[in-house]
């Protein structure tokens, strides 16, 4: 399966560091918050914080690594909005399994309601997915136009062979 020209394997490899942040940053949430450690001192750890520095990190490393444009901006800004909505909606229905409230399903973090509910796992994969890559796609997409102003491409990596060419002087 290909997304603007790159299979979602590309997408997985270009964002692993990313992804990774996103998801340690999400377990070290639910883990200090499942330890007993206060809602303030959890916040610290913000899975939305994790996912604005991949969305910079990435609008900044699509073009200077040669991956693409603001096309594959998108898919990259979605596989990671949905990477960290589904950890989020998996934890919350770890709540509702349990009956035991996490950082993820507090009335603070739900809307000042019971946190674990399904219309909650469903807000976070069918709402806050699409918005949140969207709204990401668009600064994102800012970010990506400032960068490709101030810096050069990545042209080892990702040009075609007529890009390599007319890069090595040819």
């Amino acid at each position: 399966m290909t997304i603007f020209g790159k299979s979602v394997s590309q997408y997985v490899r270009f964002l692993r560091p990313v992804l990774g942040f996103i998801l340690v940053v999400g377990v070290v949430r639910l883990l200090l918050s499942l330890a007993g450690v206060s809602v303030a001192g959890v916040r610290y750890f913000s899975l939305t914080g994790a996912w604005l520095v991949g969305l910079v990190v990435c609008s900044i490393t699509v073009h200077t690594k040669g991956f693409g444009s603001y096309k594959q901006l998108l898919g990259l800004v979605g596989l990671q909005s949905l990477v960290a909505q589904a950890f989020t909606a998996a934890v919350v229905v770890l709540a509702i399994a349990t009956g035991q409230d996490n950082i993820y399903s507090l009335p603070e973090f739900s809307g000042g309601t019971d946190g674990k509910t399904w219309l909650h796992v469903g807000a976070h994969l069918f709402l806050a997915t699409p918005i949140l890559t969207l709204a990401g796609w668009l600064v994102g997409s800012a970010i990506l136009f400032v960068t490709k102003k101030a810096a050069p491409a990545d042209t080892k990596r990702g040009a075609s062979p007529k890009g390599k060419a007319r890069a090595a002087g040819a």
